[in-house]
């Protein structure tokens, strides 16, 4: 697929089907994650995976998106390191990059996922939960993807609404 084909067809899945993913497409995800610029090249980001049905049921229980959660056959829970962080604007910005690059490669690997940042209000209860650093990983949000059980759909203003001016 090309980039900008990928793009332009990429939607937010929030169904997904019994199929399992394989490990090696979750490893190209995460692969396409990491690749995602940083500022000093600091990758900032680090990842846990989460596949296991114990540890999705109750980070279920931190969102309102409890049933995305539930269906999707993997999660990519993602963590900004603070020791590795130099700006805490850049690096959300990098790991913004990099969550895109994830769901792209999702799309490309004919899957479909979903950015979820409403879980961040319940961050306390994802660390207990994940058995996580508290003190040096912040979470910055959670990728649910699978097999998709749905087509996406969704609509964009035209380009001159969000043209400051005109060129």
């Amino acid at each position: 697929m090309e980039v900008l084909e990928a793009i332009l067809q990429r939607r937010s899945i929030r169904k997904f089907t019994d199929k399992d993913v394989s490990k090696e497409d979750v490893l190209k995800i995460l692969e396409a994650g990491k690749w995602a610029p940083s500022g000093l090249n600091n990758q900032p980001w680090r990842f846990l995976v989460v596949t296991d049905e114990d540890r999705k049921l109750k980070l279920a229980t931190c969102t309102k998106y409890a049933s995305i959660v539930r269906q999707a056959k993997v999660l990519i829970v993602v963590f900004l390191d603070k020791q590795a962080s130099y700006h805490k604007i850049k690096d959300a910005q990098a790991i913004g990059a990099c969550i895109q690059n994830m769901l792209l490669a999702i799309c490309d690997l004919g899957l479909g996922g979903v950015w979820l940042g409403e879980i961040l209000n319940q961050e306390k209860k994802v660390h207990e939960i994940l058995k996580t650093d508290c003190k040096n990983l912040e979470l910055m949000a959670v990728i649910a993807f699978g097999h998709p059980a749905q087509k996406g759909s969704s609509s964009r203003k035209d380009l001159q609404e969000l043209l400051l001016e005109d060129f």
